[in-house]
């Protein structure tokens, strides 16, 4: 089958790997991609958030199957406009991925379908922030309603710093803080069935011990060695399923990925949040770790025939994956300096360890792969255990020269340190 991916960053790259691993593709193509991306896939120029011209491309390039890789284009209707022309896509419909794009949305959902998370207050005045920050104290959680690309949530104990993030988001929840691990969970469903992948964990903070402040993603890895082997099923009867099954019932059904993003609590599992589309960076680990060829899968979701495709099949080793970030991510980043060493990641450290590009483009005077992001680059590798494939990243991450960056050095360190001893 052709295959069309929409994206341009290291989940799309991660994603585009996958599928050109597979083959049963016969031909992939990414709009608009990025650098990395160019060398697996025909890079085609849209506004990702035009459904219309998504759809137009879709059409033209013949593809058997669309899939949605970011949130935005998510909520912007891009997947209804793919399936209105009578072409497969992998994604929620505009109304079902609200599920990510209003975060009050997603507590009326959970409400209505039991699902454990934890309590909020949904506020839009100034008198009301007050209320809902007394009431629940230190650390306060603030989110923004809607889209933030990672960087809407504020945890701090700083009452004076949680009530500024508020009054500048508008609409807001505020919600008590849940203590314990996060674990990111993916589920795969066609709005019936709901196919869960492994769990993985992701790092947040910008700087190592988890200082500093919030980012999309700084690293990533799975297996989670810590973890109760039951976790997953827990989390697919309580949370997962529950969920598709409330927005089937209220006609908004929900096919695509459903990303729980979970707290392990003293109190047991509590929902953080909802996303509606595959994770950054945790898509790189978990799907390094699949053996399933991809494509199969995302038709059967997109199709409504999910029941019917055999169970996955997992690697045994670890993936760790650790981001690249340009000087001053996650505020305003710098851009346009040239990165260097892929080449040599590729010859002296493939296949166990590959780069996935997230914020790159090629210079179109030198043709060098230059930084166009904050986080530029996604350094994954794979191994028999958390600690080999921790090893082989930041080898490989070694070899990276992009001027100003910075990266974590501790991704994994704890689990593959507990795993080993």
């Amino acid at each position: 089958m052709k295959v069309l991916v929409i994206g341009s960053g290291a989940r799309e790259h991660a994603l585009c790997r996958a599928l050109s691993l597979d083959p049963d593709v016969t031909a992939l193509h990414c709009a608009p991609g990025n650098a990395g991306i160019a060398e697996v896939a025909e890079l085609h120029a849209v506004d990702a958030l035009d459904g219309a011209a998504v759809a137009d491309l879709a059409a033209s390039l013949e593809v058997g199957l669309v899939v949605v890789g970011p949130e935005a284009p998510l909520v912007a209707g891009v997947a209804d406009a793919v399936r209105a022309r009578g072409i497969p896509a992998f994604g929620p419909s505009a109304e079902a991925a609200r599920l990510e794009g209003s975060k009050a949305f997603a507590k009326d959902v959970m409400a209505a379908a039991g699902v454990p998370t934890a309590r909020a207050y949904v506020c839009t005045t100034p008198a009301e922030i007050d209320e809902a920050l007394d009431a629940f104290g230190p650390p306060y959680v603030v989110k923004d309603d809607g889209l933030a690309a990672g960087k809407g949530v504020v945890v701090t104990e700083d009452v004076e710093a949680a009530r500024a993030h508020a009054l500048a988001c508008g609409r807001v929840v505020i919600e008590e803080f849940l203590d314990g691990p996060e674990v990111s969970l993916f589920a795969i469903t066609d709005g019936e069935t709901v196919v869960p992948l492994q769990p993985a964990q992701d790092f947040k903070r910008a700087h190592d011990g988890d200082e500093g402040p919030n980012t999309g993603g700084m690293g990533a890895y799975s297996p989670l060695p810590w973890a109760d082997p039951k976790l997953v099923d827990e989390v697919v009867a309580t949370v997962c399923q529950p969920t598709v099954d409330e927005l089937r019932r209220r006609g908004t059904p929900f096919s695509g990925l459903l990303y729980a993003g979970l707290a392990i609590t003293s109190r047991g599992v509590r929902v953080i949040e909802f996303n509606a589309r595959f994770g950054d960076p945790e898509t790189q680990v978990v799907l390094a770790r699949l053996k399933t060829p991809l494509a199969a899968v995302l038709l059967a979701a997109a199709t409504g025939r999910l029941d019917a495709e055999p169970p996955l099949r997992w690697s045994d080793g670890a993936a760790v994956t650790v981001v690249v970030a340009s000087h001053n991510y996650p505020g305003t980043p710098r851009t346009g300096d040239p990165v260097t060493g892929l080449a040599e990641v590729a010859e002296q450290d493939g296949p166990e360890a590959y780069v996935l590009h997230a914020g790159t483009k090629r210079d179109g005077a030198s043709g060098a792969v230059v930084s166009a992001g904050g986080r530029v680059l996604s350094v994954t590798a794979t191994g028999s255990d958390l600690a080999t494939a921790r090893e082989r990243a930041y080898r490989a991450v070694g070899r990276i020269g992009l001027e100003g960056s910075h990266h974590r050095s501790d991704i994994a360190a704890k689990a593959a340190a507990e795993a080993g001893s």
